[in-house]
């Protein structure tokens, strides 16, 4: 629709015109221009950093600050709850092949003791039992057969408890802080944790220090005291019996329970632990527990043969609750015991989390404190923004109005950077921060391989346009070559390192794929906007 102006109109009426319809064109482009879908998109992530704040990042132990925790898993504990599963499938072998045993099996030191009516019925088990399991050691004493793990076994069952220790302290302690909780394996038998910013740091100590092994026993006896059970039983306790204290009542007095060693059903075969409402009244929060199909039909079996006899369920060497058997009992349980909220929680976090797979000591304990944290934030700001401003002084000095273009895609850079962290839910360390800023040297390396070709173009007589649009396409191709033998190698950092090393190798990583939507695509947007806005006849560059 065109613009009639009279004639006889002031000079400056023309003018004012002009500008308008201009601005009117211009605007109109920016609008509709795909540099206006970037900008709408940077607009968008600074707000969502404005809104969630740091709550949007997670931060490693080296910025916030927090304790530093070395554990070792109990080599000891390893040997005995192995040979513990053994018992069931051993005691059956032996009844099927009509091998009477003369008492109970018992523990000694990190040996599973059987004893026989004679040393022949002795040899008799070590031959079958030798056969059905040749990763222990078995040896005869008179009558007795002792049976232990052998070193090689030993090794790869440490490394297996390890494994799994590592596995269930990451499950118990998920969602506990607002950074990464790092845990990982140290030698053969040691675990690290770090807990960077904890909201509860002594909770959190409590959860990696409690073993949650859970026990299902029945009770043979009971005393108020340690010492009035010793007296029953003459100063020597039955075979294959052990004492464990219950919890403490409101006035501070505990009983004092006989039960036996082993037992087939434990915690480890619990698949689901939440808290409820039970009690004789409803109104007493509960821990309701569920079996897997191996842990009910054991539990049924206990239960069902026991009817009338009290049981004990003992939670990491403590009876927290004693009933009488009613009637047999399958999958599903529950513990009361007058239950504070976060100790019911708790404890229902433990045991969804599943058990140690052997006792851990605690070894080693530092504090971090958050000022050297904010102090190497704050160094990591200032370098960047001091890179920033050197590469904005050297890309205008050499590439004028296209170096101010590339320092724009830099910015947009680590933008695009710190929101991929937050949705893949990575973690900020120092080194992490230490990536990025290599990641901006490399971003503004592939702008200048770009502006070379775009002066190899205009060099040879292209036009603006036509020289910036080979001056991508021929770039394209070494960009891509650099970055992705980079990013390969930043993968098997990740992949091999640990802790430093893989917070560095996830910065490169994902500022290596920054750097390529910025670089070739955010980049090439604001040339194209810039040329068919002002309509360049020559680019400065």
């Amino acid at each position: 629709m065109g613009v009639r102006v009279p004639p006889s109109a002031p000079m400056f009426l023309h003018y004012d015109i002009l500008r308008r319809v201009f601005m009117n064109v211009t605007m109109r482009r920016f609008f509709i221009s795909n540099f206006m879908g970037w900008i709408l998109f940077a607009a968008i992530t600074v707000a969502y950093f404005g809104f969630y704040g740091k709550n949007s990042l997670k931060f490693g132990i080296d910025l916030v600050g927090g304790s530093y925790i070395t554990l070792e898993v109990q080599k000891n504990d390893v040997v005995r709850n192995e040979l513990s599963d053994k018992i069931k499938s051993f005691e059956s072998s032996l009844k099927h092949a009509n091998i009477e045993l003369e008492a109970k099996p018992v523990f000694v030191d990190n040996s599973l003791h059987f004893k026989f009516m004679s040393k022949a019925k002795a040899h008799e088990a070590e031959v079958l039992l030798r056969s059905q399991d040749k990763n222990l050691i078995y040896s005869v004493t008179n009558s007795d057969l002792h049976v232990t793990v052998s070193p090689q076994y030993l090794s790869q069952l440490l490394s297996q408890a390890v494994d799994s220790n590592i596995e269930i302290l990451s499950r118990r302690l998920d969602g506990m802080s607002v950074a990464e909780i790092h845990i990982s394996k140290q030698g053969d038998r040691f675990i690290v944790v770090e807990l960077p910013d904890v909201r509860d740091p002594q909770q959190a100590k409590m959860m990696i220090g409690k073993s949650a092994v859970m026990e299902f026993k029945l009770v043979e006896d009971a005393a108020a005291s340690r010492e009035e059970l010793f007296d029953k039983y003459d100063q020597e306790l039955p075979e294959g019996t052990m004492i464990v204290a219950g919890k403490a009542n409101k006035n501070g007095h505990k009983v004092y329970y006989l039960v036996p060693e082993y037992t087939p059903v434990s915690g480890k075969y619990f698949k689901q632990a939440r808290v409820t409402f039970g009690g004789d009244f409803g109104t007493d929060l509960t821990v309701q527990f569920e079996f897997d199909d191996e842990g009910g039909k054991r539990f049924h079996e206990l239960t069902s043969r026991n009817i009338g006899k009290q049981m004990a369920i003992v939670l990491d060497d403590e009876v927290v609750q004693v009933a009488v058997i009613k009637s047999a009992i399958g999958k599903v349980g529950s513990i009361s015991g007058g239950f504070q909220a976060d100790e019911a929680n708790g404890l229902a976090r433990v045991l969804k989390s599943g058990a140690f797979k052997a006792k851990v000591n605690f070894i080693e304990e530092r504090e971090i404190g958050p000022t050297l944290g904010q102090e190497s934030v704050h160094n990591g700001l200032i370098s960047c923004v001091i890179g920033l401003l050197l590469l904005l002084i050297f890309g205008i000095y050499f590439y004028r109005l296209s170096g101010f273009f590339a320092i724009l895609a830099l910015v947009y850079n680590l933008i695009l950077i710190l929101l991929c962290m937050s949705f893949v839910k990575a973690t900020l360390t120092l080194p992490g921060i230490a990536g990025m800023i290599l990641t901006v040297g490399m971003a503004i390396d592939a702008s200048i391989l770009i502006y070379e070709q775009i002066k190899d173009c205009l060099a040879r007589g292209l036009s603006v346009s036509q020289s910036v649009q080979e001056g991508f396409s021929d770039a394209m191709v070494v960009i891509l070559d650099a970055n992705i033998t980079t990013f390969i190698v930043a993968a098997v950092l990740f992949y091999f390192g640990t802790g430093p090393i893989q917070g560095f190798a996830v910065t490169m990583m994902i500022g290596i794929v920054s750097t390529l939507i910025t670089g070739l695509f955010f980049l090439k947007s604001v040339f194209k906007f810039y040329l068919s806005t002002f309509h360049v006849s020559k680019l400065s560059i």
